[in-house]
Formats: C-alpha cells, structure tokens, sequence
C-alpha cells in the first residue's frame, strides 16, 4: 500500500518534468555562428580557441531572437512549419554559455 501511494506522489513531478523537457526542445533555433567576427567575440569570452567554438548552436527562441535580430513571432513561425535557424548578427552571456555547454558536451 505505501508503495503505492508513493507512486501517486511521484507522478505529478514526473510528468512536469516529461512536458516541461518537450515544451523546450520545441521552442529550440539553430543559430549560425560562422560570422568570424561571432566566434572571434564568443572564443575572447569563454577563452577558447575560435576552433573549439561551434559553427552552429541550438538556442530557446528568446536567446535566438535577441542574437539573430529578428523577433520571437518569425521564429515562431519558422518552428511551427517545421523548424527554425537564423545567423547570430550578435552575442549575448546567454549564447556564450550555451557554446560553453556545447563545448564542455564535446570534450567529456
């Protein structure tokens, strides 16, 4: 009977974790990073060889929108056809640490 009811607790946070995952992974652009002068200023930043800087990263559509200069609603958009992608005309801390994370993903 414990077990059971343990279970009844355990669902409701399994299942916000589960939607608040897919909610994310739908709202991701792929940006394009092969602006030199973008992976110059990334690379300076997280002092990293531009080399290790990823030509493209995945971003949540506010990162995306600020970086690409474009609004939330076009990208929207792009994603609700099928998928969106963008050129970073500009960094932001929130780009940077995500090329971080992509960094530290490719060399564990």
């Amino acid at each position: 009977m414990k077990a059971v009811s343990r279970l009844w607790l355990i669902l409701p946070f399994t299942f916000l974790l589960v939607s608040q995952a897919s909610a994310q992974q739908i709202g991701l652009v792929n940006v394009d990073l092969r602006n030199a002068n973008i992976l110059s200023n990334i690379a300076n930043h997280l002092n990293v060889s531009v080399s290790n800087v990823p030509i493209t990263v995945q971003a949540p559509i506010s990162v995306a929108a600020v970086v690409c200069q474009v609004t939330v609603a076009v990208l929207a958009n792009a994603i609700n056809r099928g998928g969106a992608s963008c050129y970073a005309q500009s960094t932001s801390a929130a780009l940077n640490k995500i090329v971080q994370n992509v960094i530290n993903a490719q060399h564990q």
